[in-house]
């Protein structure tokens, strides 16, 4: 037996007008619709409700010992609807920005707070800091409302995103490796080189860092797994292998034992502002705007425009 919230609430108001007319007029509805909902209800319970004649209406036993029950549960419903109004109005009230790397960029990201901030005052922005086993840096998980991320995201028709820099992919060495004597380095020169490689749960990005396309058939050797900066410099001065990595991303791993050398031949990397598709509340595509218009601005554009 399904009784709705809308049927105890006729009930209800019948109950303490003990009048049908009365007590459509409160609810704003006519008084035929209230009384089949009635019934509909007396059906539903298995038992009248109401005794009516020409002259009154009142309680049978039943809806008597259904009142006090009947006021308990849209109480609660009042209580739950009031609990979810606050929720709500909290998570509208701050937006959630995830990131893998810093962002920095020259200035990006404050640029982007001045502009969203103008808009959206009353939005608190929290800056969440995401492993690099998940690619879409909290995306995926509802943990964040909006991420910077590296291209490609794993199941990319999920998100809408706009890139905001595009740079060279470098390979990170030892200061002692060879090839660090060199002012860039060819991916032939890697080819036989152990490669430390994001976790299998980055889906695509992992294989984009370590750039099969330029490896004609030739498999990667797996030197380690790497789940942050600091566990990558410390596999590269160790000798577990050598890293691709943005050109932007240099000063993570350049810290005094190891280098970084442009790569030739590879297609540059992009960072991206990503967000769920589906998300269409007004701070994230707030977010996103601010994020295209400082782009924009960046890139001499004056029609910026998010993908």
């Amino acid at each position: 037996m399904d009784v709705h919230g809308r049927d105890l609430r006729y009930f209800l108001a019948v109950a303490e007008e003990l009048h049908f007319t009365r007590a459509a007029e409160r609810l704003f509805v006519s008084q035929p619709a209230l009384s089949k909902q009635v019934r509909l209800l007396e059906k539903a319970v298995g038992t009248p409700l109401f005794v009516r004649d020409r002259r009154s209406v009142r309680l049978t036993r039943a809806g008597e010992a259904l009142v006090p029950h009947a006021r308990r549960v849209l109480e609660a419903w009042a209580e739950g609807r009031a609990a979810l109004a606050q929720v709500r109005a909290a998570e509208e009230s701050r937006l959630v920005v995830g990131m893998s790397t810093s962002p920095g960029r020259g200035g990006l990201l404050p640029a982007i707070r001045s502009r969203f901030t103008e808009a959206f005052p009353a939005v608190e922005l929290i800056l969440r800091q995401v492993g690099w086993e998940d690619a879409s840096a909290g995306l995926a998980d509802g943990g964040s409302d909006v991420a910077f991320v590296w291209l490609p995201l794993p199941e990319q028709h999920r998100y809408g995103h706009l890139v905001v820099a595009e740079e060279s992919r470098h390979v990170a060495l030892p200061q002692r490796h060879p090839l660090a004597a060199r002012e860039a380095v060819a991916m032939a020169d890697l080819l036989d080189e152990p490669f430390l490689a994001l976790p299998e749960s980055a889906g695509p990005l992992r294989d984009y860092w370590l750039a099969p396309e330029a490896r004609a058939g030739r498999p990667v050797r797996i030197g380690a797994t790497v789940h942050h900066p600091d566990e990558t410099y410390e596999g590269l001065v160790d000798g577990r292998g050598v890293c691709l990595l943005a050109a932007g991303n240099a000063p993570l791993l350049t810290r005094g034992d190891v280098v970084t050398r442009p790569v030739l031949g590879l297609s540059p990397a992009r960072l991206a502002l990503a967000w769920r598709a589906d998300d269409t509340r007004p701070p994230v595509r707030g977010y996103a705007r601010a994020a295209a218009q400082v782009t924009a601005h960046a890139r001499g554009r004056s029609d910026p425009s998010a993908e």
